[in-house]
């Protein structure tokens, strides 16, 4: 009875592999424990970008902190690239960065418009005698329009210079608020090789071609002062040498004919003496 009691005790011995996997899965090695959550860090790049420092002061002298490019002091529309933006596409400054045949053409027209139509009308109908001198009023009507034109072409030669000056400076001055509050920028290396870029390539063949209109303008009306002055000139001695000026009797000069007309009795009887040329 006791043997039989002993088998049944007795527990069959598992096969090897499930032996290998009970006991891998009862190993302690294994431990299920609560998550751990690390703290989070803002990323950092291995090579981070360096900051454009600004080299510029404010206007009580001390060091200003270190600015990015895009966070320049100067305003917006006092920029120089921006200035020249607004100035290339404004009126009548656009004029002398287009092409050189619109640009001719525009200034020829402007002359001949004021010319015509302001010109004229003030030397015809304000002098008197204008039906016997076309030619002088027509000249003057002429040179009129020129001094619109170059004028005009002045104006556009100081904006397109204080502009050009400001793209090439390596300095920018600028206002704030207002005139009483005026600094001065440094431009960085960058800023200045861009605008300086700019200055040489876009600004200065405008002010080449402005230079040669204004030498021209000049040359064009000084022609036309010569010609009103050559007219006048021929009419003055035309006048002088006229039939009726000779009959005409000339303030403190003795003229033996005007003495005749005026007083016949005095020379009756008198043989005229003839004037003999010296």
């Amino acid at each position: 009875m006791a043997t039989v009691l002993l088998r049944l005790s007795t527990k069959p011995s598992p096969p090897p592999a499930a032996a290998s996997a009970a006991s891998g899965l009862l190993s302690p090695a294994i431990h299920f424990t609560k998550p751990r959550f690390l703290p989070c860090e803002r990323y950092r790049p291995n090579n981070p970008t360096p900051r454009i420092p600004s080299s510029y002061r404010n206007g009580n002298g001390s060091n200003t902190p270190q600015l990015p490019e895009t966070e320049c002091p100067v305003p917006w529309e006092q920029q120089p690239i921006n200035e020249y933006q607004s100035l290339s596409t404004s009126f009548p400054f656009s004029w002398a960065s287009g092409d050189l045949v619109e640009y001719c053409s525009r200034l020829f027209v402007t002359g001949a418009s004021f010319a015509l139509f302001i010109g004229l009308p003030v030397s015809w109908f304000g002098a008197v005698g204008a039906d016997h001198e076309p030619l002088k009023r027509i000249l003057a009507a002429v040179s009129s329009g020129i001094i619109f034109v170059t004028i005009a072409v002045l104006r556009m030669y100081l904006g397109w210079a204080y502009v050009g000056n400001r793209l090439l400076s390596a300095t920018v001055e600028y206002e704030e608020t207002g005139w009483y509050d005026g600094q001065i920028w440094v431009k960085t290396a960058e800023v200045l090789a861009r605008d300086r870029l700019l200055g040489s390539f876009s600004v200065k063949p405008v002010l080449s071609r402005l230079k040669y209109s204004l030498v021209t303008l000049a040359a064009s009306l000084f022609i036309s002062i010569l010609l009103l002055v050559n007219i006048e000139g021929d009419q003055k001695l035309s006048s002088i040498f006229s039939e009726g000026a000779w009959g005409r009797a000339i303030p403190g000069v003795y003229n033996e004919d005007s003495a005749r007309t005026f007083k016949p009795d005095a020379f009756h009887g008198e043989p005229m003496i003839p004037i003999r040329s010296l």
